[in-house]
């Protein structure tokens, strides 16, 4: 579920960055917090 997610946010950010039209810099932070969850899940030691 948290990758499915992850995919979709990474997709909407690129999106966002072609098309230089983002929803005021949200799917930016949704980014960041994605990429923090997959740091934190790394660092415990589970598997992708």
């Amino acid at each position: 579920m948290l990758e499915l997610i992850i995919i979709v946010l990474v997709v909407m950010w690129f999106l966002g960055v072609v098309t230089s039209h983002t929803m005021g810099g949200l799917i930016h932070i949704l980014l960041v917090l994605a990429i923090i969850a997959i740091l934190v899940r790394v660092i415990q030691g589970r598997r992708l």
